[in-house]
């Protein structure tokens, strides 16, 4: 009888301290006076970006197959559009299409760096609707490759800038707009950026560059709208699985074929993901959002020394967005075997794409994919590898400059930190700044952000106004 008492008292604890947890596990709202008003010219804004977009800056792994004459038309075009920039800002040239404007403030000591690319995707035009170079405006929408990765952002920063410039404004500290044009090939514009800060021994206190967004219905249980702010960023490496043989016809097959072999090792990593890791800016998240969801949420949220077994099922069972946040996930993307139906390959292989928690790293993927496989004849090489981010600051000026202009933009929203788990230019800082935040300026609903790199990319021309806005307010506390 003792026992079960025992039992049921601490059982009782048990529930008590989950509900009083829960109890406690509200919004942190701090009251903030309502927005100012932003004026500055929106249309012009607006035809800006069209015109940025009837430019075909196709970046291509084969440069080759670029068209040079069209990053010389953005380039003629840009003292144009943004007059006051080109008057009052050094245009430094970096090689590989970098382009740097360093906007002198008052001091140089804590300068901050507005980072965009202006190179887009190749496309498929007959999966469009519109042109995807004739900047098209209907309907309140401008439509083009580049609309929303990244010429929106490209096209805030100079705006915001050339208002700014215009209206008599000095920023406190030096202010570098950095843009590079092959960030969709792993270009090393950005590369050669970061190194040109390194040589004149610029620590820059702020990094702004893509990432997160405003997005709504992406947390379970919370309706409103979230501002994502990236404040680290994913690891990645591609791994090759190759498997050998001594080929022959199919007619006559061993028990295990290259492509059976490598079918077996494709099973064997899908069975076994990754193991969860809550990392720093997932945590934070969950923290910041979570306080916000269901009460069924805010119970695992605020009690996850409890529930993250419950969390790390769920995340596996429905995969997307939430398991990328909790773990290293990997994609078989490649597969390649015989050239006939009726060889037997002499060696056949597969890729996969792994993005790297920022609790793993490239050596200890690799290490778990072949304990996975555990098969040596699964003969495994990894490429185009890069160890994840480092996480920047939050609670802290350079977080709270970022955010502030975030909330004041989209007044309502949650800002909130979070891992993003595609790869930006940002990461070539890592050495340079630990205040590197990554949010594309923009509210996008769920088609919208299927549509980057996909076809009939297109933005809402408020969402034009908006990044501009962002920028002004940001611009403003630097």
């Amino acid at each position: 009888m003792i026992p079960s008492l025992i039992v049921l008292t601490a059982l009782a604890a048990l529930l008590a301290v989950i509900l009083i947890r829960t109890a406690l596990f509200v919004p942190r709202n701090p009251s903030r006076p309502a927005p100012g008003e932003v004026e500055f010219d929106r249309e012009r804004a607006v035809d800006a970006l069209a015109q940025l977009i009837r430019c075909r800056t196709v970046s291509r792994y084969d440069r080759t197959l670029e068209d040079d004459g069209e990053f010389e038309k953005l380039y003629r075009l840009l003292p144009e559009l943004y007059p006051h920039v080109y008057e009052s800002c050094e245009l430094i040239r970096l090689p590989d299409r970098g382009l740097l404007f360093r906007w002198k403030g008052l001091a140089g000591d804590a300068p901050s760096v507005m980072m965009a690319h202006y190179d887009v995707v190749p496309v498929s035009e007959d999966g469009w609707d519109k042109p995807p170079f004739d900047g098209i405006i209907e309907d309140g929408v401008l439509w083009g490759r580049g609309t929303l990765d990244t010429k929106v952002t490209f096209n805030g920063v100079l705006s915001a800038a050339d208002h700014l410039i215009g209206s008599g404004f000095v920023p406190q500290q030096d202010m570098y707009l950095a843009f590079s044009g092959g960030e969709e090939v792993n270009g090393p514009g950005a590369v050669n950026i970061v190194n040109w800060f390194t040589e004149h021994g610029i620590k820059p206190s702020l990094v702004v560059d893509e990432g997160g967004a405003v997005v709504e219905n992406v947390f379970p249980g919370v309706k409103q709208p979230c501002g994502l702010i990236g404040i680290g960023e994913k690891g990645m490496l591609n791994c090759t699985f190759r498997v050998k043989s001594m080929g022959g016809h199919a007619s006559a097959p061993a028990p295990h074929t290259p492509i059976g072999v490598l079918a077996k090792a494709c099973s064997a990593v899908e069975d076994h993901p990754f193991p969860m890791h809550l990392s720093k800016p997932a945590a934070a998240m969950f923290d910041t959002l979570g306080r916000h969801s269901t009460f069924l949420y805010r119970m695992i949220f605020a009690n996850l020394w409890l529930f993250s077994g419950v969390l790390n099922l769920l995340a596996k069972k429905s995969g997307g967005e939430m398991n990328a946040l909790l773990r290293t996930t990997c994609a078989f993307t490649q597969a390649e075997g015989s050239a006939a139906p009726n060889v037997i390959p002499p060696e056949a292989s597969m890729t996969a794409n792994l993005r790297l928690n920022p609790e793993d790293s490239v050596d200890g993927a690799m290490a778990y994919l072949k304990k996975t496989v555990n098969n040596d004849a699964v003969a495994m090489t990894a490429s185009a590898a890069m160890e994840p981010s480092p996480v920047s600051e939050i609670g802290c000026p350079a977080w709270d400059k970022v955010a502030a202009a975030v909330a004041d933009t989209w007044p309502g929203c949650i800002v909130s930190p979070y891992l993003m788990v595609q790869c930006s230019d940002s990461r070539h800082y890592r050495d340079l700044s630990d205040h590197v935040y990554r949010f594309s300026a923009m509210a996008l609903t769920k088609e919208e952000r299927a549509s980057i790199h996909g076809n009939n990319e297109k933005i809402r021309v408020d969402n034009i106004g908006k990044a501009v806005e962002f920028y002004i307010r940001l611009m403003k506390q630097c």
